[in-house]
């Protein structure tokens, strides 16, 4: 599990340093970030469950996530069952502009 959250880090400090979009969606995402990524359950569609891994924390509504079965991150809103998939797949930075 360590080395899954290392490489998460390695996944989302790489994308930061190559960041070209508007400075201020860096500097917001930078604060949304988790310091260190941790599993956590997320629903998808058909109600299957998987493993995956916080990269930001929920602003209440949204929050990024790793799925480590696909490789890519996705875009989660907030359910009473946890982070539930809705379908917005990417690098992590883009999938958290989709809703700043």
């Amino acid at each position: 599990m360590q080395d899954l959250a290392q490489h998460i880090t390695q996944l989302v400090e790489a994308e930061v340093a190559a960041h070209l979009g508007h400075p201020s969606t860096l500097v917001h995402f930078q604060k949304m970030r988790v310091k260190r990524p941790r599993p956590v359950s997320v629903q998808f569609s058909g109600g299957i469950m998987q493993t995956c891994w916080t990269v930001t924390r929920s602003d209440g509504d949204y929050q990024v996530i790793y799925l480590p079965t696909v490789e890519y991150f996705s875009l989660c809103v907030g359910s009473d069952f946890g982070p539930l998939d809705i379908g917005v797949h990417g690098g992590a930075i883009q999938c958290f502009s989709a809703v700043v």
